[in-house]
């Protein structure tokens, strides 16, 4: 009974330090993200808007003097 107590407890040693180191050998680090990169597409995008808005205005703007100079039917 004394053999298999102590072939227990070995056995019970080696499984923990198996389970314990086994898992850490084969960890991976993640990558890191990589960097942000502006491919222009974010100023193109205001540029846009800036430019509708400037079409918007100038619109507004002129209509009231287009409506004014034909007259009224």
């Amino acid at each position: 009974m004394a053999i298999s107590r102590v072939s227990f407890g070995a056995f019970a040693i080696v499984t923990l330090i198996f389970g314990i180191v086994l898992p850490a050998i084969q960890a991976q680090t993640l990558a890191p993200a990589p960097a942000p990169a502006s491919d222009g597409t974010s100023i193109d995008q205001g540029v846009a808007y800036l430019l509708m808005l400037v079409a918007l205005v100038l619109t507004y703007l002129i209509h009231p003097l287009d409506a004014s100079s034909s007259g009224l039917f």
